[in-house]
């Protein structure tokens, strides 16, 4: 075997974008060979995927998985509507979901890190990117166990996703039910499920910003905390699940839909790249930029 150094290696990384232990790797079964070895690593889809890893995915799948007691709601990320639109990406979130619900991973990290068949799920995301052709981001996910039954609710094709968590018979009565706070928590977009879980930090940085809202209007600080405790209220049945007016029926609150005999533990909802900054580039400059990199 030809012997190589660690500058090898750095400058292979450079060249390729790959990662350090694939470009040493990729030299060693190329005995030193720098030629070689990043064509190596393009035979195997890495350099590619690298080359992927500067590019904003901000487009992708919301995806909701349930298998029994147990449901996953997930989010992956790629570059264009069009390649989340296509069958080889969903089967690829799909297969994700499934491995968060064997594996029950704790953070994206270890589901990245798990074994999915003798590759973890991140090599396994690697090889998509390579294939499909655009960087591909597993961003997020939550998982539900419970004693009940759970509820999701996909919209629009992947573009959000809820998922809740009921205690109560599933029969079609609650199923129905259900459904409908589903649709509910898909439009209204609650913060909270419950005043409890307002924190006290939040719930008098909200009085703060009312009582100087009411006071410049010209009301005296006394009768403007009075106001305010109206205003609170008003608040709760904005942000919060259960105090807020059905949106097919605002004559009830999602907690007297549920009734006596459903109950509502938790939720979650993943709206479809929300908060990922989109790249925006002039035309002209991409394709500059590519014609510049074919001519290295």
């Amino acid at each position: 075997m030809a012997a190589f150094t660690a500058k090898d290696v750095m400058a292979l990384r450079e060249k390729t974008g790959a990662g350090m232990m694939d470009c040493k790797k990729a030299l060693i079964d190329a005995d030193g060979d720098m030629e070689k070895a990043g064509d190596l690593l393009r035979e195997r889809g890495i350099a590619k995927a690298a080359k992927r890893a500067q590019k904003v995915a901000a487009e992708g799948l919301v995806y909701a998985l349930v298998e029994g007691k147990k449901a996953v709601l997930l989010e992956v990320n790629c570059e264009s509507d069009f390649v989340a639109k296509g069958d080889k990406f969903k089967e690829l979130v799909n297969d994700i979901a499934k491995q968060a619900l064997k594996a029950n991973p704790a953070d994206v990290d270890a589901l990245l890190a798990s074994d999915m068949g003798g590759k973890t799920v991140a090599t396994f995301v690697q090889e998509a990117t390579a294939i499909i052709g655009e960087k591909i981001s597993v961003r997020r996910f939550a998982l539900y166990e419970t004693d009940g039954f759970i509820e999701t609710y996909i919209h629009m094709g992947g573009t959000m996703g809820v998922m809740l968590d009921f205690n109560g018979t599933e029969n079609a009565e609650n199923k129905e039910i259900a459904h409908n706070v589903a649709l509910h928590t898909a439009f209204s977009k609650p913060a909270y499920l419950s005043a409890d879980e307002v924190s006290a930090e939040a719930l008098e940085k909200e009085k703060a910003i009312l009582t100087q809202e009411v006071m410049n209007e010209g009301k005296p600080q006394a009768i403007a905390e009075k106001i305010v405790l109206g205003k609170i209220k008003k608040y709760y049945e904005e942000n919060c699940l259960l105090d807020q007016k059905f949106v097919k029926d605002d004559k009830v609150t999602i907690a007297q839909l549920l009734g006596k005999n459903l109950k509502l533990n938790r939720f979650c909802f993943f709206v479809m790249g929300q908060g990922i900054e989109k790249k925006s580039e002039d035309l002209q400059e991409e394709v500059n930029k590519q014609v510049a990199a074919m001519k290295k």
